[in-house]
């Protein structure tokens, strides 16, 4: 079970709630679900109580007893707590484990690019300016883009005369004047022109660049942006991508298939919960306007890829002949490959099949 589906699931408890006249509150749009932090209670925790306990005009805790009846024995949860002031923390079903791992791969693989995508911001339209300044150019375009995976319509204007050279950076200037909700994106300046960005480091590290420090700090715009090595954060979330592409072909060329099957689960952990963590991270980065969340979280899948890819070979070597665990390995390299790949797309940046 994903950060998502336990949204979905505890929605889905607020609207039973509330239409059998248990709570008194309108339903909101969403609910957000985050991973517990160390030393908390379960897996994930949700803090909807609170947000529901002013309309309802009951003690948060109640609400979330209420919630909690309404959620407990659902598909892939295993236990239900209320926390601290109201909070319900969510342990999951560890036996539904492989069989969820089994799902999400194949429903990455199923959507591709639009792993993640959702229509919570739906009609909603979002006016976003910036200054006549590259960085802060290249965020709000970045911002746009993370805005629409989770359904809004987005109109991007300059306060000034545009850089002629932004429109190589894939920056589009929209109406000034669109209705919808306003926001000003102004990033720490960057302290160098489009021309020279571009002239000096390339398109995809210009704009690695520029948006995977948090938009208060400083942006690097270095030499070791263009270092084809492990050192260089970009390469090896492109590096990644491209030996996920590369596996897939050469299982082709072997004739493997992937098709992740629950009898035969990868002990990949920390890669499971990284591409389980993506739609939160896109839905997190939209809400706050942070790219760079979306940066970091790619580096994480990166990581997380290479550690599972020398630890259990997706492929069979030598004489070894095909079997499940090699189908199941080759289907969890592919959905890690597409979630980078969905990743750079939404800072802009390609993701080359060959490096």
């Amino acid at each position: 079970m994903t950060p998502a589906d336990l949204s979905r699931t505890v929605l889905h408890a607020v609207r039973r709630a509330v239409d059998e006249g248990a709570l008194r509150a309108p339903v909101p749009a969403h609910a957000r679900v985050e991973r517990t932090r160390p030393g908390g209670s379960g897996d994930y925790a949700c803090a909807i109580a609170l947000q529901l306990a002013g309309p309802a005009a009951l003690p948060a805790r109640e609400v979330a007893a209420l919630l909690r009846d309404r959620v407990a024995g659902a598909p892939g949860i295993g236990r239900v707590e209320i926390t601290g002031p109201g909070f319900l923390s969510f342990t999951l079903d560890a036996s539904a484990g492989a069989g969820a791992r089994a799902a999400r791969v194949r429903e990455i693989r199923e959507l591709g690019l639009r792993y993640g995508r959702v229509t919570t911001e739906a009609g909603r339209l979002h006016r976003l300016h910036h200054p006549r300044e590259v960085r802060a150019a290249v965020v709000a375009q970045s911002v746009a883009r993370l805005l629409r995976t989770q359904g809004g319509r987005v109109s991007v204007g300059c306060t000034g005369a545009p850089d002629p050279r932004w429109q190589e950076l894939r920056v589009r200037t929209g109406p000034r004047h669109a209705p919808g909700e306003s926001a000003a994106i102004r990033p720490v300046p960057a302290g160098a022109t489009a021309a020279g960005l571009l002239d000096r480091l390339g398109r995809d590290a210009a704009l690695w660049g520029l948006l995977r420090p948090a938009a208060h700090d400083h942006a690097p715009l270095g030499d070791d942006l263009l270092v084809q090595g492990e050192s260089n954060p970009l390469f090896l979330v492109r590096y990644a991508h491209a030996r996920a592409r590369a596996l897939v072909r050469e299982g082709a060329r072997l004739g493997v298939t992937g098709a992740y099957e629950p009898s035969a689960d990868v002990p990949a952990p920390a890669l499971h919960t990284a591409l389980a963590d993506h739609p939160g991270v896109l839905a997190a980065a939209a809400r706050r306007q942070a790219p760079d969340r979306v940066a970091r979280h790619l580096e994480a899948v990166a990581d997380a890829f290479f550690d599972f890819h020398d630890a259990t070979p997706p492929l069979p070597a030598g004489d070894e002949k095909p079997s499940a665990a090699h189908r199941s390995r080759l289907a969890l390299a592919e959905a890690a490959g597409t979630v980078l790949a969905g990743g750079l797309f939404v800072l802009g940046i390609s993701a080359p099949p060959h490096l």
